[in-house]
């Protein structure tokens, strides 16, 4: 009798486990696409390494402030970009919403994302 209850609550906290999630995380982006949506955009002013351009676009590869944001944040950011007259802004230039790319979809920006963590040192 034991036996038996102990198997149905095996079966049973399994059931839960997996109703609660217990599968692995859905990617946040296509890191692929992401590479190449940042080469034809985002390159101009981080560089095709993303290492930045002076005077333009920060260095990516060591941003502390890509490093402290959420995936979520990230896309807000980016669909919101950052005016030169935010106080944060520490390079004078705008960082414009989608980065100046108008055709870019929430999609794009994701798999952006998905490419910059990728490339995090």
């Amino acid at each position: 009798m034991h036996r038996m209850m102990f198997i149905a609550l095996v079966v049973a906290s399994a059931a839960v486990l997996a109703a609660c999630g217990g599968a692995a995380p859905t990617p946040f982006g296509d890191s692929v696409a992401g590479q190449a949506a940042f080469t034809s955009t985002c390159a101009t002013c981080h560089g095709a390494d993303a290492l930045g351009v002076t005077g333009l676009g920060k260095d990516l590869t060591t941003s502390q402030f890509l490093r402290d944001q959420t995936d979520e944040q990230m896309l807000a950011f980016l669909l919101a970009g950052r005016p030169s007259s935010d106080p944060l802004n520490t390079t004078g230039v705008d960082m414009p919403p989608k980065g100046g790319n108008p055709a870019f979809t929430e999609d794009d920006l994701k798999n952006v994302v998905a490419y910059l963590r990728t490339i995090q040192q």
